[in-house]
């Protein structure tokens, strides 16, 4: 239950920051110590590469 000052301020686990977010302070941590820990994942088309190929026999 939140008193007269507000409620109970929640800092970063990585950084000791103050959190403001409704979702970083359910996770404890900021959107750029998220991040840090957990790096997106590359665009699948950026990791495949085309081959030079033979032509199909018969095209």
């Amino acid at each position: 239950m939140p008193d007269a000052t507000g409620p109970r301020p929640v800092r970063c686990r990585m950084c000791g920051r103050p959190l403001t977010g409704t979702a970083s302070r359910r996770t404890g941590l900021g959107p750029a110590c998220d991040a840090k820990l957990h790096p997106p994942a590359p665009e699948i088309r950026t990791r495949r590469r085309d081959a030079e190929q033979d032509p199909l026999p018969g095209i």
